[in-house]
């Protein structure tokens, strides 16, 4: 889970600032994205690089004073990276942009936003082919895959580089969720996104004379020029000496490429429009539908008390805010709309292991008020992946003597693990799956139609999701509801996370492997079997 930044300046450009100047705009906007720090790469004429690493957040790049560093360095591009690594990729040796740390026009530097599905098959070729990779990560795996094209069939013979053709070669072998940055020692830049198109990519010209990319479009917001997205199997090369943009299709056919959901329900900065939709959007409409399902389970407590609507900051604001204006509705007296759920760090808690997240999570969220003494709190979120989150700020609630807690999920169940970088897994991460082994065997076998699964079924999985979080009740928003309310009613989403079809041939090999584990323990040999590729 990460995102990348760049920035060329164009010859032509009379502009004062400084492609330093732009990343700093840049990346804080792409600060929920990454948390755990962030790498810059920058390049001069007379093959001068200088990078700069920190494991502070983004934010704090805007502190940074480069010229100070060094005055004599003033680079016309730059890359970004912001960075919350994977449970392998946590070491300061993982930090990007990645270097090759060659000389002359074989330098080259990339950071990636994404994840190579297929990474232990290219790491084989590799080493049989001499090649040596010393980390774990797949940016250095994507760096390595790109010079061993570079040196077959260009520096061997003293050729220049087309890439063209070079990334022609990468669409084709690598499967999974890529969009990367490239800058080489000549100072050319290349943006790519693979055929899959899990991950975006987007670009704008600005006005002043910049050509900007960032993994989402939030990152341009307060700056004037035209924009556009790179499309999968597409790169955009920047030459290094002339500023002359190309784009280019390095697919071997066309595909239907879909956008990650987790881009629309979980990661989006409010400001990121996704096919013209924008985030806030998306999670305001469907708060709504939530809070039309909610409601009926709530009527009951009214008499009761007041009800106060709150949500996980900051990615569910939009969601409790469509969730209000529907409960609102209802009994706009006894309905109130409170954040009383507080951070006191901006680090996201999706990935670790389980005691690692445990212990972030209680650093992380604390009770924002006094005032919730004898009220029932209904908490609107995006998902409920782990649980460990809902679990955390009920008990926090409770103890603040709340009278009841109640959630409002703003999808259906996730039911697979993200093979595409997101950091989930295995299926042992998901709430849905910790509850599954406690269904009773024909519950168990009517579940697995995941997002087909009957409305009582989901009721019995509701139930027992909020005995495992102490809510009183814990509500998922219907399958059928949520197509109309992502961009374009869906076209071009992948939804893998809801329905367990992959969207590209690697996933399939993990996806047996997760389908043979449920097998083992459900003994509903027929029907697990039936439903695997």
């Amino acid at each position: 889970m990460s995102g990348v930044a760049g920035a060329f300046l164009l010859p032509s450009s009379r502009s004062l600032r400084t492609v330093y100047d732009e990343l700093k705009h840049m990346l804080p906007k792409l600060e929920n994205r990454g948390q755990e720090g962030f790498g810059v790469a920058a390049f001069m004429h007379e093959e001068r690089f200088q990078h700069t690493k920190s494991c502070q957040p983004a934010g704090t790049l805007a502190g940074v004073d480069f010229a100070e560093q060094d005055a004599d360095f003033r680079p016309h591009v730059a890359i970004a990276h912001v960075r919350t690594p994977s449970h392998r990729e946590r070491s300061d040796a993982d930090f990007q942009p990645f270097d090759n740390h060659k000389t002359s026009c074989r330098r080259l530097t990339a950071c990636l936003n994404g994840a190579l599905v297929n990474a232990d098959e290219l790491r084989k070729e590799l080493h049989a082919e001499g090649h040596s990779i010393s980390g774990k990560t797949d940016a250095e795996l994507l760096l390595k895959l790109i010079e061993s094209i570079c040196q077959r069939d260009y520096w061997q013979h003293g050729l220049p580089v087309n890439y063209e053709k070079v990334f022609q070669d990468i669409d084709k072998g690598v499967d999974g969720a890529v969009s990367a940055l490239l800058l080489d020692g000549l100072g050319n830049l290349t943006a790519f996104r693979n055929r899959g198109g899990l991950r975006p990519l987007e670009f704008m010209q600005t006005e002043d004379g910049f050509l900007l990319f960032a993994s989402q479009n939030s990152a341009f917001s307060g700056l004037q020029g035209r924009v556009g997205k790179i499309r999968p199997s597409h790169i955009k090369h920047v030459n290094g000496r002339t500023g002359d943009c190309l784009e280019h299709f390095v697919g071997q056919a066309r595909h239907s490429p879909k956008l990650c959901a987790y881009e629309t329900l979980y990661l989006g900065n409010a400001r990121s429009l996704v096919q013209s939709q924008s985030h806030l959007s998306t999670g305001h409409d469907i708060g709504m539908t939530s809070g039309r399902i909610v409601w009926p389970r709530l009527a009951v407590e009214t008499s009761s008390g007041t009800i106060i609507v709150s949500s996980i900051p900051r990615t569910g604001t939009p969601y409790a805010d469509g969730l209000f204006a529907t409960l609102a509705k209802q009994q706009r007296a006894l309905v109130q709309r409170h954040q009383v759920i507080a951070v006191n760090r901006s680090r996201r808690t999706l990935i670790g292991s389980l005691g690692e997240r445990k212990s972030l999570i209680w650093q992380k969220h604390r009770v924002a008020t006094n005032d919730v003494t004898d009220r029932i709190i209904v908490v609107g979120d995006e998902a409920l992946i782990h649980g460990d989150t809902s679990r955390a700020v009920t008990e926090m609630l409770l103890a603040a003597r709340a009278k009841a807690v109640h959630w409002a999920i703003g999808s259906p169940p996730i039911v697979a693990p993200n093979y595409y970088g997101r950091g989930i897994e295995t299926i042992d991460e998901l709430a849905f799956w910790k509850i599954w082994k406690r269904l009773a065997p024909e519950t168990r076998q009517h579940s697995l139609r995941f997002h087909r699964i009957a409305p009582q079924t989901i009721r019995v999985i509701e139930r027992k999701i909020a005995l495992s979080i102490n809510a009183a009740t814990g509500a998922y928003v219907p399958f059928e509801d949520l197509p109309s309310m992502l961009p374009r009613r869906h076209e071009g989403i992948d939804l893998s996370a809801l329905t367990f079809e992959m969207p590209t041939p690697g996933g399939a090999k993990p996806r047996r492997r997760d389908f043979e584990q449920i097998d083992s323990r459900s003994h509903l040999n027929e029907n697990v079997c039936s439903m695997r590729p």
